[in-house]
């Protein structure tokens, strides 16, 4: 390893987990000290342990990403125990069983929007204004998806949410990029190995059927995601700002 993050203090949400999991394993194995948060107690102590007992630093959050509250700990939790904020990774997020609009309740879409996207924009909230009164800013690396791309990776909810972020994305490296030092770009993972694929508990007949029309997404590993990850909150990319960046084997370029 490099030490590219070293000093730099990261909060990753979704952190028990898949890309989540690697993304804090990376990060940690580079020097960051990381702030672990997921709304699974259990198995985000078990990541801890993994991180700590290889000789990295990080501490858990226990997070509801839809609940401000725990939002708002969270970025304590990071400003408290380290000093300061480096990194806002926004990874949490589910799946909405590919559900369309037409058959899309109320409850589901904001289900979906509260964790993919209005989660998301308060984390990215709350750790921009402890960013402001730092020196070095920071940087804001949020997990898209090619469903914020396109318009069948997934149902209209997760569409939607994801679509949103990638334009919330957008709009901070336009204002805080630009005149406060604070980076944002995002990642749009197509299929990696991971357990969001658990959420989709009854796929919806419309909506598989017109991701069929995709073909078959290559899959990545939780890993490759974290190279990337970690490549965009780096200073290797300190002239990258505002981008959207496909990681998905090439599955939309066919």
């Amino acid at each position: 390893m490099t030490d590219q993050l070293k000093g730099k203090v990261a909060i990753v949400t979704g952190a028990a987990s898949g890309m989540g999991k690697a993304i804090s394993e990376r990060f940690a194995a580079e020097g960051a000290k990381v702030v672990l948060a997921d709304i699974n107690k259990d198995t985000l102590a078990a990541v801890e342990k993994e991180i700590t007992d290889a000789g990295g630093q990080a501490v858990s959050a226990v997070t509801n990403i839809a609940n401000e509250a725990d939002i708002d700990a969270m970025v304590k939790c990071a400003t408290d125990t380290f000093g300061h904020l480096d990194i806002l990774v926004n990874n949490a997020g589910i799946m909405d069983n590919f559900i369309p609009v037409g058959e899309l309740d109320d409850k589901l879409y904001e289900k979906v929007m509260a964790v993919n996207l209005t989660g998301p924009f308060k984390a990215a909230r709350a750790a921009i204004n402890v960013m402001l009164k730092q020196e070095n800013g920071g940087v804001i690396v949020n997990n898209a998806s090619v469903g914020g791309l396109f318009g069948v990776r997934g149902g209209a909810a997760y569409t939607m949410a994801k679509h949103g972020l990638v334009g919330m994305t957008k709009n901070i490296a336009a204002t805080y990029g630009r005149f406060n030092n604070i980076r944002a770009n995002a990642i749009a993972p197509g299929g990696v190995k991971t357990n969001i694929q658990s959420t989709i508990t009854a796929p919806n007949e419309l909506g598989t059927k017109a991701l069929a029309l995709t073909g078959d997404a290559p899959l990545a590993e939780p890993s490759q995601i974290a190279n990337l990850a970690l490549f965009l909150a780096s200073d290797e990319s300190s002239f990258i700002n505002g981008d959207i960046i496909a990681a998905d084997g090439g599955w939309t370029v066919v």
